[in-house]
């Protein structure tokens, strides 16, 4: 018996294919990609934690503890907060120009400070840690000075969306790309 929910719609895909910006409003920051099951897995796992310490401030109060029970949510509140941040991060594009947020910082370039966007073969970041292998990059390259100043990576093949899906990151990549292409052009 089929599972028609484990199906892929090839039709979505080239209607896609057929036109790379689908959106109707461009003004609105999108991402173009879904967040990886790196970034869930380790969202939902600080929203585990979140939920024991959501607990322990119930219990706490029970108890009649109020400092520890304050205790107990604001660290719950902090942790809830920083999973929802790990979901945000990415890259994001608008009519606007190209956003980059990351977890303490967001950075947003105009299309009119963009030179270009491509993808390189280069030394990349495993999962944002210290240790790099080799890997494809979606790299920004900004107006400067002299000519144009490449910058950090935006998109990688091995990072938390991206890691083990090649495919995932092609099409991410190739999208982020056609909005520049786009953007550049008018």
């Amino acid at each position: 018996m089929p599972l028609s929910f484990l199906t892929v719609d090839h039709a979505f895909d080239e209607a896609v294919v057929d036109r790379a910006l689908p959106y109707d409003d461009r003004d609105h920051w999108r991402r173009p990609y879904r967040p990886g099951p790196w970034r869930v897995g380790a969202a939902a796992l600080a929203l585990l934690l979140a939920s024991y310490g959501l607990v322990a401030a119930v219990v706490s109060a029970l108890t009649g503890s109020m400092t520890a029970a304050v205790a107990c949510l604001c660290g719950s509140l902090v942790v809830i907060l920083s999973a929802l941040r790990l979901l945000r991060m990415g890259v994001w594009v608008s009519a606007h120009g190209l956003r980059r947020v990351g977890f303490f910082r967001t950075t947003t370039a105009p299309w009119a400070q963009v030179v270009s966007v491509r993808t390189l073969q280069q030394p990349v970041r495993w999962l944002g840690l210290p240790r790099t292998v080799q890997g494809q990059a979606l790299v920004l390259v900004r107006r400067g000075g002299g000519g144009g100043t490449a910058s950090a990576a935006l998109l990688t093949t091995h990072g938390a969306d991206f890691l083990a899906r090649g495919e995932a990151f092609e099409r991410a990549a190739d999208t982020v790309e056609a909005w520049a292409a786009e953007s550049l052009r008018g």
